[in-house]
């Protein structure tokens, strides 16, 4: 072994030892190394090939339409690949990605501060623009404290796997994102799902867990497949109950619920009934990140103990001087964005309906079409996606087989114009596959 690795260094003159200089002794082509992972048989193998095979299917048949790259925006509509689309597909519900006010925040932070920060924030990464960024989220929840993490997937991941211990109990509502569930799976407690906004099974598990259990109950605000709201009012009943601690992720009821976008709290005049307040920076607050607001105590464990924060990289200066900003337009702008945005749900569900499209349990701007099947879905995709719209379609597994649907989400950037044409297109694209006469 000692000569199979000293013949294999190079000398000091960089001259390999059999005397052939480095330059002529060629690596093998990396074709040889994938081909050959390629040609295993073992479950790794197959759940990749069974990907590829479906990606490829829906290539060939000119179906394929997720990572298209957006090159242009020009208020809703997006230029993709040489064509113009009214965008349909955004979690920008207030239309604020291009806001001047943001846009000069970010650029006027990148000039002071450079692109990055020193490294994680418990050591060298943390600016003074973080901790403005974080007193802005908690002052906007109307809370003590905030602590915001690289990605809203990792908030949720990071968060419940520390806050929930051994011998503690997680109550997760069965539609929940996959965030909340990957962190259930990851905390060390015993995870229990209730049936999807059903307080009376959620009681039911409840009664399951020892009186002396931690417990966390956790839900979506706003469910993002289908836009209905949780029970907030009957679930915080049920918390102090059962002396349990309640937890909702907020990524889409910011900037929509409440008459000036203060999320579900103001929806239900119930501020101060959430134990933990988790929402993202990447949706009606246009950056990355994700946060959760609560008490002084809570932050300042989080900050020392979760791994998705301790061990994740500082935002970057821009990005942060983005998010501080973009809760102080909402703060201005909220009132006025949130009206016209609830107009324009309003307008666009109720158009689909008097068509004659199930539109689901929706109660937002999230607007469900169901279709049932994978092909109807693609085929009304690729309908909609030639005449203008761009809307992508939700496939199991992340619904239940034979719930396939375009998810189309209506923001405060579109016009009634924009609106009416919207509806033109689907409505001529359920008819041309028959889900609706």
């Amino acid at each position: 072994m000692v000569d199979q690795v000293t013949r294999l260094r190079p000398e000091p003159n960089g001259i390999h030892p059999d005397g052939i200089p480095p330059a002529a002794v060629e690596a093998p082509p990396l074709e040889s190394f994938l081909n050959g992972l390629d040609d295993v048989d073992d479950p790794f193998s197959q759940r990749i090939e069974a990907w590829w095979e479906r990606t490829k299917e829906a290539k060939a048949n000119d179906l394929y339409y997720y990572f298209q790259p957006v090159d242009a925006l020009e208020g809703p509509w997006v230029h993709t690949e040489g064509k113009r689309k009214l965008m349909f597909a955004t979690y920008s519900y207030l239309g604020l990605i291009s806001h001047p006010r943001i846009v000069s925040a970010a650029k006027a932070a990148a000039d002071k501060y450079g692109t990055g920060t020193h490294g994680v924030r418990i050591l060298g990464g943390t600016l003074d623009l973080h901790t403005e960024m974080e007193r802005t989220i908690a002052e906007f929840a109307r809370r003590e404290e905030a602590i915001v993490y690289s990605s809203g997937y990792v908030t949720n991941l990071a968060t419940v796997s520390t806050v929930v211990g051994r011998g503690d109990w997680v109550f997760s509502d069965r539609w929940n994102h996959a965030s909340i569930v990957d962190g259930c799976l990851l905390a060390r407690g015993k995870f229990a799902r209730f049936r999807h906004n059903d307080m009376d099974d959620l009681e039911r598990q409840l009664r399951r867990a020892p009186e002396s259990a931690g417990k966390l109950v956790i839900a979506d605000a706003v469910f993002s497949m289908d836009g209905d709201i949780f029970n907030l009012p009957a679930a915080h009943e049920l918390c102090r109950r059962y002396n349990a601690r309640l937890m909702l992720d907020e990524a889409h009821s910011i900037g929509v619920l409440g008459k000036t976008g203060h999320g579900i709290e103001e929806h239900f005049d119930m501020y101060g009934s959430i134990d933990l307040k988790m929402g993202t920076l990447s949706k009606a607050i246009p950056g990355i990140g994700g946060y959760i607001a609560g008490s002084k105590k809570l932050v300042t464990y989080l900050r020392h103990t979760a791994r998705g924060f301790v061990f994740s990289a500082a935002l970057p200066p821009s990005v942060a001087a983005a998010i501080t900003e973009g809760f102080r337009v909402l703060e201005d702008e909220g009132t006025e964005r949130n009206r016209v945005l609830l107009r324009n749900a309003k307008q666009f569900t109720s158009g689909l309906q008097a068509a004659g499209f199930d539109t689901g349990l929706t109660e937002s701007p999230i607007v469900p079409i169901m279709v049932g099947t994978e092909e109807r879905a693609f085929a009304m995709t690729k309908y909609c996606q030639d005449n203008g719209i761009f809307v992508l379609p939700v496939l199991p597994p992340a619904v239940k087989e034979g719930t396939a649907r375009l998810r189309a989400n209506v923001t405060a950037a579109h016009t009634t114009e924009d609106i009416e044409f919207a509806l033109s297109v689907f409505i001529e694209a359920g008819r041309h596959i028959g889900v609706i006469d």
